[in-house]
């Protein structure tokens, strides 16, 4: 097993090194959520932090019932990557961040028939939210422009078809107003309690959940090219992976339900693991995809981690709680320009707090956890150039 995998409880591990800071109260939600029914194992990722009742940045695998309230209110939540054909020497800073003036606004009807027929083609049914269609929404979501700033396997580069002339855009966004309206229902009718496999709810709730996660994507494609339209550029996706969502699994034999809240899937290809906005972004290769059946210790560490990934840096401290510890070092001024050189374009004083680099753990120290437990291969090191937060609410 690898060094950064320790066992908590018989049903729980973390991966993250002894040295790693994880709040207690994560600790507890974790070994809490290890108790419900039908739960048979719980892995915390090294970005752990405290939720509302359940811990974010783990994963959970159930048998014969699914838990609702352990995906969220932000069903498919996830990160997409898109190489720009921009050219990362040209960029002017000052002339790119006066580009995005409305482009948190709704989609106008110059996209409305994009909009139905990329619904149309990813069977979204479900109406009342095409308005948030293409936009980022609050908390911790950002659609960031980016630099490879170092490279450590060409090869998987290639793979990918990135370019380090290239300017990239990731997107971190979700399914909005529709993730909380399923969410909102489901408690309404079942509280926190779980849901049994086979009955009307749950077959009720894995359709809207799994149409949710489509959702989420079309989102994220909609809002990389929004991105695009700004700077007159075009671009492809390079990945695309979620980390909220509940889907079904066999681990060791069993079948299940694997449901992650803030854990990047192993077991999808390529993961881009972003840091604060003033913190280093990294494109990583899950050890899974290139893993032979000799790896036995390897092996071990992915079944302890429930072939999940950290999402990203995890936060030091609790939104509402920065603009208190930060207010007076820092003018609001200060937080648009990063110690990387980068810009921040945000609107909203609180979450411009909330949201600075200081209120998250440094990614490279997850990014070594995860390293030490042998789950990935770190592929290349991105750099931020511009990040843009949303200028309203959620």
């Amino acid at each position: 097993m690898g060094k950064s995998v320790q066992k908590i409880t018989d049903k729980v591990s973390l991966i993250a090194s002894a040295d790693t800071w994880i709040e207690g109260l994560a600790i507890q939600q974790l070994i809490k959520t290890s108790e419900l029914n039908g739960m048979q194992r719980v892995a915390g990722m090294p970005d752990l932090h405290p939720g509302r009742g359940y811990p974010i940045g783990a994963a959970f695998f159930t048998t014969n019932k699914i838990y609702p309230a352990l995906v969220g209110n932000d069903i498919g939540c996830g990160m997409a990557l898109w190489q720009t054909t921009a050219k990362v020497a040209k960029v002017n800073l000052d002339k790119l961040a006066k580009k995005f003036t409305h482009i948190e606004l709704p989609l106008d009807e110059s996209w409305f028939s994009i909009i139905e027929s990329s619904k149309a083609a990813k069977n979204i049914t479900i109406k009342g939210y095409d308005s948030a269609l293409g936009t980022i929404g609050g908390g911790n979501h950002f659609a960031e422009f980016q630099a490879i700033d170092e490279i450590y396997n060409q090869s998987a580069l290639d793979e990918l078809g990135l370019s380090r002339k290239h300017l990239q855009l990731l997107v971190h966004s979700g399914s909005r107003g529709l993730g909380q309206s399923i969410l909102v229902e489901h408690i309404a009718g079942h509280n926190h309690n779980g849901l049994c496999e086979g009955d009307a709810d749950f077959k009720d709730y894995m359709s809207k959940h799994d149409e949710a996660v489509r959702f989420a994507e079309l989102n994220r494609e909609l809002i990389a090219k929004r991105f695009l339209e700004a700077i007159r550029a075009s671009g492809e996706r390079s990945l695309d992976i979620n980390h909220n969502l509940v889907s079904a699994k066999n681990i060791n034999g069993c079948d299940g339900w694997l449901h992650r809240k803030g854990a990047t899937p192993s077991d999808k290809g390529y993961v881009v693991i972003p840091g604060s906005r003033g913190d280093y972004s990294y494109l990583v290769k899950p050890v899974f995809t290139a893993l032979s059946d000799n790896d036995l210790a390897v092996q071990e560490s992915i079944n302890s981690s429930l072939f999940s990934l950290a999402h990203g840096a995890g936060r030091k401290w609790q939104r509402g709680e920065c603009h208190g510890r930060l207010g007076h070092k820092y003018k609001r001024e200060d937080l648009y320009r990063t110690a990387l050189g980068s810009r921040v374009i945000c609107g909203n004083k609180e979450l411009l707090y909330d949201e600075a680099p200081q209120a998250y753990k440094k990614c490279e120290t997850v990014i070594s956890d995860m390293v030490d437990a042998g789950l990935i291969e770190v592929v290349a090191k991105l750099r931020p150039v511009l990040t843009f937060k949303t200028n309203g609410g959620c």
